[in-house]
Formats: C-alpha cells, structure tokens, sequence
C-alpha cells in the first residue's frame, strides 16, 4: 500500500473522506476507508466519515471475518437506495493508493431554507446569538440573505459547542426542520472557519449587509422644501437601522410620552418589524430585536439610560445577545441627554436621534452616530419628529407607505405645528378618510392614553388608536370615547384651576397668565401639569385672540407656552444659569413651548427672573395660532 497519488493507472484508489463530507461526496464503484462501528448477527455497520454510515451485509462477508469495533477497513459502495440506505462490499486487496477528499459543499442561503425541510444543508456565516435554553444551545447565524437559528443539543440546559462565540465565522452541516411554523436547522456537524477563509466570508457578508441596507428611494408624501432638505439625514439614519437589523443587533427605541413621540414611533417600530420579518427565519426576532419604550421627560434621564444599560448587559449575559443600538425619537438633543449618553459610552453602543426641540448641538453631536434636527437646516420645531419619522419608516419599509397618510397630520396638531405645509398634510389624512375633527380626536386620545400608560409601550392598544398596524374598525369605535373621556377629565381639571389664574399685561403688549398647578389642579391625575397649562392657553389664546404667554409652575418646575411671543428657551435656562448659580436650573424646548426645572428653595427668584424674561421676549404674528382649530 502507498500514501499518496499516483500515475499508474492500474492501481486501485481508496479515497479517505473528510469527517464533514456527505453522501453528496461519494459515489457507487468507487472504494473508501471506513472504521467498524458496530457488529452484528446480520452484518457490520461502518462509517466513512461523520455523516456517511452503512451496512456490509453478512452475505458479502467471507465466512472467516471477524470483525470489532474501531476496526480500520477498505469497502466499495456498491448502491444508493431509494430510503437513503447505503450497501458495500468488503475490497480484499492490498496494493492501492489512498487520496484524501476534502469536503466540497454547495453553500444554502439561510434566507432560503423554508423549500428545505428535511434536507442535510450547509450553512456558512457569522454568529449572532447564542442563547441557552433549558434544552439545545440556539445559535443564530446570519448570511448574505438572512439569518436562522440553529440548534444543537448537549443535554439538557448543557451549552453546546463552549468555546464557540458571537462573532465567530462558522460552517454548519444540519438539518433543516421546522417547528411551530418556522424554520431551523438541527445542527449534524459546526466548524469554526480559520482566520483566513472567516475574513473572505466577513468581507462577502459586509458587502451584502452594504447593499441591503440601502433605503427605499421614496419621494416625500407632499413636496415641502423643509422635508426635503432633511432627507439625506433620514435616509442616514434608515441605512443605519436596516444595517443594525441585518446584524441581528437589538433596537431599543426611545420616545418621548406624547402624541407627536407616538406618531413618531409607532410608524418605525412597524417599519422595522417588517424589515425583520424579512430577513430572519425567527418569528420571535420581532421580540428580541426591538423595543419601544416610552419617556415622560422630553430628554434621556438618568434612570432611563441606567435602566436600558442594566437590560442590554442582562440580555447580553443571559441571551447572547449584542450590546443594543439606541434611537432616540422626539427627544434626545439637548444638553440635558448628555449625561445618560456619557454613561452609555463606556459600552459599544450606538446613538441615533432624531428630535425637533432646540438643539445643543456642540454637547450632543460628539456623543451621538447621527443627529436629524429641523434645527440644524435653519428649520424649527413646526417639523414635528412624527412627520420627519413618517418619512423614515417609507425609507425602511417603504410597503407601509398606505398605512400613514393620516400620521403626519396627527402629530402636527399633537405638537401644534404651525408648518405650512400642515394644509398639505390635512389634505392628505382628508384623502384617507380622516376628517379634522376626527384627527383632533386621534390625538386626544393618543395623548389621553400616554397618560394612564405612564412607562408602559401599550403596542397592541397604541396602534389601534393610531390605527398603524392596528384596527380601523376599532379605532373608530374607540378614538371618539377616549376623547371623550379626555374633555370630560380635562374640564374638570379647569374648572378647578381657572378661577386661580393670574392676569397681567406686560411691556410687549402681551398677556401674560400663572397658574399654580401645584396647588390648583388635581394632581396624580390627567390632565398632567404640562397639559393642565397647554389647556387653560389654548382657551385664553382663543378668548383674547391676542400674544399670549401662560406659565404653569410647581415647586420645582415650570411649564411654559406662547402664541404670537417669540420665546429662546434654551437661552432663557442660560441666562438664568448665570444669574442664579445656585438654582440649578435646567429644561429647554421650542420657541413657543417648553418647561424648566430648579431647585424648591431657589423657586420665587427664578419664577421672577423667567416672567421679566418672557415679558421682554418679542412679539411674533409668524408664530401666532393657526386656523387650524376644531
């Protein structure tokens, strides 16, 4: 016997099969290696390889043989059955030449496996999740067209493969099965591709995940230069999600708790729903990727950012997940962010925003991936977040696109937007059958709701309101009760604090209301105090018909609203900063909207300093009410 190849024809070859090869690898006459595995009365069992097993019947057996496990002997596969089964016979000689034969396999898409059942595949391609259940290690590997999990089993609540990590380049052999309505593969063999052939298949996937990420090229919903100026930000900010969904890293979603942060939220928590449908076999992946969670503040407090670190490390650690990517939606441009996202960037993850509040820019850009603010084009606060993210859903899922027409016009009257092109947008929702009056209501009720949910997401419940990605026939039974309700608990609330407002008319011409919301409203009750004060400006802005400034305070706090005043918030807290050290003043907002905070025992300098400030702000009719009232 040699080892080796050779030129002489008559002698026989005896192929030896890599452990990985299969039954795809080998053919009837020809003569491989095989190892004894079992002996029995009928015959031996032998393998060629980790997957090629079969049977040398007794009848092919000279009568002398004898046989034990381990045994290193030559067979010729002498057929393929029909059921899969495998017959040799015993090759006697001993002058052949052995040839190695590696493993070649044809590489299956793991976005095309569902047309597989039951078939033995391969499957090439980067880990993205190792979970440990109370039975199999789930392994999630994602490709050029998806990803799936995949499945191997130690025992029970034992980890399979423990060397094996997130990142890791892998070869799989498995197969394909499918369980409660979706597909995984039952793993036969792992390999962990070396370095050299992990970085061809990196660079395959990276240009794939490139390509894939492109946004839909979608056309704004109405042709308004504002819009079209931010497009190129949103389109950043869609490449980057739908690159983050095609890694398999998780989303968590942060909004602020109101109409204009749902209509900007639930549109791309739908969208990107889709795109994960789409490009992975789990069905749970909708639940472990993404998050939608609501803030009552309109910035990222501390204990939002040390809750969210706290459930990324705990998923990392318990479900092999990847540290998340944050998006940051109606809030999150402000000075005041800044310290949660300093906290978050002792870890590796990413920062997406995109608000319309009054940016600082200078603190937060270093701190974020990317920053989508009307702000930053010489636009404001009248492009609302809901509008902006509207056209951002079209971009990740652009199949959504029927779903939304009413969106924008709902978060337009949430925030009071007095955008020009909110006519355009009216007409839009009109078109869709939403009637103004019915779009008021949508965003009582969306602002109802986020009231009693407090920190709770109310998918199912949100959506039916919205109508995105919910019922229309619930939605118009449920939209006009909650509204309702919402009048009924916001007169109430008036007709215990408008006999305590107090009155003035200040230098500008402008009136000026106060409101101790503190100790003349109903508290732990809706409406809150920020809309306890929007409510009693709207009905003095409506009986005056004149600028009007309202100030709604507590003992550490005050919420602040102008028609017709131009108001710099932002350069209020500032200034106030300055004058009163040790006040601890901070907030911010729009020109005609926002809220400030400061400590109790500073309350009647600060309450003072911000009255003369706002007495002296000018006179706007650009940002007087609009007529689009009820």
């Amino acid at each position: 016997m040699t080892d080796g190849s050779s030129d002489d024809d008559a002698t026989p070859v005896v192929y030896r099969l890599a452990p990985e090869c299969t039954v795809e690898d080998i053919d009837v006459g020809e003569r491989y290696t095989a190892t004894v595995n079992g002996v029995v009365d009928y015959g031996v069992f032998v393998d060629l390889s980790e997957n090629v097993s079969g049977l040398l019947h007794e009848s092919v057996l000279p009568a002398d043989g004898d046989y034990a496990v381990d045994d290193d002997i030559v067979v010729e596969l002498t057929e393929i059955r029909e059921n899969g089964d495998l017959g040799f016979e015993r090759f006697e000689g001993d002058d052949y030449t052995i040839e190695e034969r590696a493993f070649a396999y044809e590489r299956v898409a793991a976005g095309a496996l569902a047309g597989r059942v039951g078939d033995t595949v391969h499957i090439e391609g980067e880990v993205v999740q190792i979970k440990q259940t109370g039975g199999p290690t789930v392994f999630r590997i994602r490709d050029e067209s998806g990803t799936v999990p995949c499945t191997a089993f130690e025992e029970a609540g034992v980890r399979a493969y423990p060397d094996l990590a997130i990142d890791d380049v892998v070869h799989i052999t498995g197969e394909v099965e499918e369980r409660e309505g979706s597909i995984q593969v039952e793993i036969g063999s792992l390999e962990t591709l070396d370095a050299g052939t992990a970085e061809h298949v990196r660079e395959r996937l990276d240009a794939s995940a490139t390509e894939r990420a492109t946004p839909a090229d979608v056309d704004p919903l109405v042709d308004w230069p504002a819009m079209r100026e931010l497009y190129p930000d949103l389109q950043r900010v869609a490449r980057r999600l739908r690159r983050t969904v095609l890694e398999s890293r998780p989303i968590r979603m942060r909004h602020h708790a109101d109409g204009d942060g749902m209509c900007a939220s639930v549109p791309v928590q739908l969208a990107l729903e889709r795109f994960i449908e789409r490009t992975h076999e789990d069905p749970d992946a909708k639940r472990h990727l993404l998050k939608r969670l609501p803030s009552k503040a309109p910035y990222y407090e501390m204990e939002d950012a040390t809750r969210d670190l706290n459930f990324s490390l705990e998923d990392q650690a318990r479900h092999g997940q990847k540290l998340p990517l944050l998006l940051m939606l109606d809030n999150g441009s402000t000075e005041e962010d800044t310290p949660a996202y300093e906290t978050l960037s002792h870890y590796d993850i990413p920062i997406l925003v995109v608000d319309h509040h009054h940016p600082d820019h200078d603190a937060v850009d270093p701190l974020v991936d990317e920053h989508v603010n009307p702000y930053l084009h010489d636009e404001d606060y009248r492009v609302t977040t809901g509008m902006m993210c509207v056209e951002l859903a079209r971009m990740i899922a652009p199949s959504i696109a029927d779903d939304l027409d009413h969106v924008p016009a709902v978060a337009g009257l949430s925030d009071r937007s007095k955008a020009e092109a909110m006519s355009d947008y009216l007409d839009l929702a009109r078109e869709a059958g939403y009637d103004d009056a019915f779009l008021h209501d949508v965003s009582e009720a969306l602002d109802y709701e986020a009231f009693w949910l407090r920190y709770n997401a109310g998918r199912d419940l949100i959506n039916d309101v919205l109508n995105v990605g919910g019922s229309e026939e619930r939605q118009r039974e449920l939209v006009p009760w909650l509204a309702e309700r919402a009048e009924r608990d916001v007169d109430l609330q008036l007709d215990s604090a408008m006999p305590h407002v107090e009155h003035e008319t200040v230098e500008s011409g402008a009136h000026l209301y106060r409101i101790d919301v503190e100790n003349y409203a109903h508290r732990f009750t809706y409406p809150a105090p920020g809309k306890t004060t929007g409510e009693i400006h709207d009905r003095k802005v409506e009986e005056t018909g004149e600028p009007v400034i309202t100030i709604g305070y507590g003992p550490d706090f005050a919420v602040l609203r102008s028609d017709g005043v131009r108001m710099d918030i932002p350069q209020m807290v500032t200034e106030l900063n300055a004058e009163f050290p040790g006040a601890g003043v901070s907030g911010g907002g729009h020109l005609v909207v926002g809220s400030i905070r400061f400590v109790n025992g500073m309350r009647e300098e600060v309450l003072d300093a911000l009255v003369s400030k706002m007495a002296d702000a000018e006179i706007d009719e650009e940002l007087h009410s609009s007529t689009l009232t009820r």
